[in-house]
């Protein structure tokens, strides 16, 4: 399967700049004209020794999950010296109107559209786990706190009883033992936030009790950044869609999420058909991807490797 040949460079002018302290910050781009929809491009990392997969995604401010989607046959934990990483640093914005914070969860990225500039900022995110999923909301940024303390919910003490048998104290002040980390923004007035943490591991990954988790560096970023009142919208967009420059289909399919146990069932829209149309060719590309999805963009292209017998089956 061929994947963004020419398209990286229609995307040379793309502004895409990476701020250093210590980690790497947000990635920012310019804001694509009309409805073009693709911002980045790929990058790669070639293995040196003593790599992993979740230094390589705090070096590059990508999500643990994506990094191992876009490189299922590397070992994530003991990657060939030499090797070359996919960074998915490539990616379509959502069909959704490009103004203030958006997440979308089955991608777990973040983007944060600058109304004073014509820039989006994408950060990753550590969302709710499977039972306490992160939920599909309209908010807005309530209140901005420096140093949060922590205080679990009744909700939450009696969880970590049960399943771990820990008893949490009323509240948990700043500090290294704050789970919050160092800054958080409040959802409306219901109990999320996008926060900090005290934990690197989970960024980019289903590992919260429902809000959205950030690194530190990024949580800071948008604490100084993003106003009280910007409107914060969660969705739910496991595929993404484009035509670029009314030449180029481009398509970026993500795992869905699920709240039951197995693997989730991609099921495709009216829209995603309408998209890839009757072409044989195009589904005999996209479904290895449909199988398993990669996060990856990719671009829909005539081929001469034959026909799938499992279309019909797929889009019924």
């Amino acid at each position: 399967m061929t994947q963004l040949k020419s398209l990286f460079y229609t995307c040379i002018t793309t502004c895409f700049c990476l701020s250093l302290t210590g980690n790497l910050l947000a990635a920012e781009y310019d804001i694509p004209a009309g409805k073009q929809r693709l911002i980045g491009k790929l990058q790669y990392h070639h293995v040196k020794q003593g790599d992993y997969f979740q230094q390589i995604a705090e070096q590059y401010n990508v999500g643990f999950l994506a990094l191992l989607a876009a490189n299922p046959t590397i070992d994530p934990f003991l990657p060939e010296v030499g090797s070359q990483v996919v960074i998915p640093s490539a990616m379509l914005l959502p069909f959704i109107k490009r103004e203030g914070i958006v997440v979308n969860l089955p991608e777990l990225r973040l983007y944060y559209f600058d109304p004073n500039k014509n820039k989006v900022h994408v950060f990753p995110v550590g969302i709710g786990r499977q039972g306490l999923a992160t939920p599909k909301a309209t908010s807005y940024i309530s209140e901005k706190r420096k140093n949060p303390v922590w205080r679990p919910t009744k909700a939450m003490k009696e969880r970590y009883l049960t399943e771990k048998g820990i008893i949490l104290a009323d509240e948990v002040p700043a500090g290294p033992s704050n789970p919050f980390g160092k800054y958080a923004l409040r959802l409306g007035t219901s109990e999320y936030l996008i926060h900090g943490t005290n934990k690197r591991f989970g960024i980019g990954m289903r590992a919260s009790s429902g809000c959205v988790r950030m690194y530190d560096e990024d949580i800071k970023w948008l604490y100084e950044n993003v106003p009280l009142q910007t409107r914060v919208r969660i969705i739910d967009q496991p595929i993404k869609m484009s035509y670029e420059n009314g030449q180029q289909q481009l398509i970026e399919i993500h795992e869905p999420l699920t709240e039951e146990p197995g693997k989730p069932t991609i099921k495709l829209a009216n829209a995603v058909q309408r998209f890839v149309g009757s072409n044989r060719s195009y589904w005999h590309q996209l479904l290895p991807v449909i199988e398993k999805p990669t996060g990856l963009v990719i671009e829909l292209e005539e081929n001469e490797e034959g026909e799938s017998s499992r279309q019909d089956e797929l889009i019924q």
